[in-house]
Order: C-alpha cells, then structure tokens, then sequence
C-alpha cells in the first residue's frame, strides 16, 4: 500500500457512490485527496469525514460539464497540493429507456457527462500527469463494451469512453503514463431496484433493476475498489468485471447475431 501513500488523487464524483468508496480506499492508502462533486451537503460531510480520519483532503464544489469549474478544480489542486499524480475519472450516471424515445437532448446530456466531462478532466490535468508519470482511471461499465436493452442513452455515451481510454494508452504510454479502463457490471447498492422508477413507467419491470435486468449478481464495490487499485499498482489497460464478460465482448466481436442472442438471453 506504500505505493499511493502522498500521491496526489483527483476523483469527480468522489463524494457518493462508487467514487466515495474510491476516495476512502486512497485515504486509507496514505494518498492525498482532491474531491471534485458539485457543491452540495454530501461533498462537505464527506470532505469532513476523510479529514477527522487524518487524511489530507479538500473538497471542490464542481460541475465537471462546464470548463470553467474544471479550470477552477486544476488551480485549487494546484494551490493545496502543487502536483496531480492521479485522476480518477467517476462521475457520471445512468439512464433507462427506450431508444427510439430517447431524445438528442437526453443523448446530449448524458454524453455530456459521461463522455465530455471526461474528455475535459484529462485535458486539464494531462500536463501534470505526463510530469508524474501519473495515472488516469476512466471509469466506464459493460455498457462501454456491449449495449443492451432498455438503456436509454446510457450505452452510447459509454461506448466513446472504451475508445478514448485506448487512444490515451497509445499515445500517453510512451511519455510514462498509465491509463486503466473500468468495465464494472451493476455494482450492489442499497437502492437497487428503485433508482429508475421515474424513468421505467412504461418499461419491463426488469428494466428497473440494476443493468436494465442483466443477470449478474452486483459488484461489492469494495471488491471493486480494491481490484481498481491492484490492477494501477500492476499497470493493467483494463478491468472488466465480471470477468467472464471478456467472453460475451469477443463472441460479439465474431458474430454480432450470437453475442445480440446471448444478451436478449441475459437480460430479463
């Protein structure tokens, strides 16, 4: 674990959800944090809970889609720490429904911050991480990988994020940086089941449920968290998880007819 300890960590989304247990992992590493999360109670009582338990953070009220908060989360990184060893690229979040009534609008959104904010993140700290020999964590899912049903637009602007995290590898290897691409199925939560009422009232009952109903057992986030920090520690180009998924990517690679038969199968 002495490998993140005074490392400087940069995490959107770092205050709920999977970047929270993100951030706690780092903390308890030793590293140095920077949480970006737009400005609300929960990012406060998480910056204060990392901070009673010794660790060395601040928190960034910040709306990842708009360049100038981002400008704003490079100089108060730069103020409190001087250097970025690693940006954790979490924020984002799902969606449900049915493509054809999916709007450009909605489509926008979503790319806008699963896509673009992330595009707009790496930018700006690129420079510091090409200096540290740093690493970026572009949290994508299966969806980055394989679409499914009911998703709304949530596949499409996770697709783009599989794509750009291998064009960082290509091009930033080289200059010493490491790019690790997360492909999580549903990851367990206590609101699983209720997170897509308002958006599944004309869908399947199964599109409520996490992955739109796709028979996998939830990811322990820790479990997760835990596989994130080995396969950094390690300089893996991408976690997928399950693992067993790998399987279904190729299939579909080689007959896209048996991988859409075997994800019509796996999903409610």
């Amino acid at each position: 674990m002495d490998y993140w300890k005074n490392k400087t960590v940069v995490i959107t989304g770092g205050s709920q959800g999977l970047g929270w247990v993100i951030a706690q992992a780092f903390a308890n590493a030793g590293s140095r944090l920077v949480l970006a999360a737009l400005g609300d109670p929960q990012l406060t009582a998480a910056t204060q809970a990392l901070r009673d338990a010794g660790t060395d953070v601040i928190g960034v009220p910040t709306d990842i889609t708009r360049q100038p908060d981002v400008d704003q989360l490079v100089r108060q990184s730069h103020q409190q720490f001087g250097r970025v060893d690693v940006l954790v690229n979490c924020a984002g979040r799902s969606a449900r429904g049915n493509v054809l009534e999916t709007t450009p609008e909605q489509f926008q959104q979503l790319l806008d911050l699963n896509f673009l904010a992330m595009v707009r993140c790496t930018r700006a700290f690129g420079e510091d991480l090409i200096e540290s020999k740093g690493h970026i964590i572009n949290i994508g899912s299966l969806a980055a990988k394989s679409a499914s049903r009911h998703l709304g637009g949530y596949a499409a602007s996770k697709f783009p994020v599989a794509a750009y995290s291998q064009q960082l590898r290509l091009e930033l290897n080289a200059r010493g940086v490491h790019v690790l691409l997360v492909c999580p199925g549903p990851i367990a939560r206590s609101d699983a089941g209720r997170r897509y009422d308002d958006q599944a009232t004309e869908l399947p009952e199964s599109a409520r449920q996490p992955g739109a109903g796709v028979r996998l057992k939830g990811i322990p986030p820790e479990k997760l968290v835990a596989a994130i920090l080995r396969a950094c520690e390690r300089r893996r180009p991408e976690l997928v998880m399950p693992g067993r998924a790998r399987w279904l990517f190729a299939l579909a690679q080689l007959s896209p007819t048996l991988g859409d038969w075997i994800l019509t199968k796996m999903t409610r």
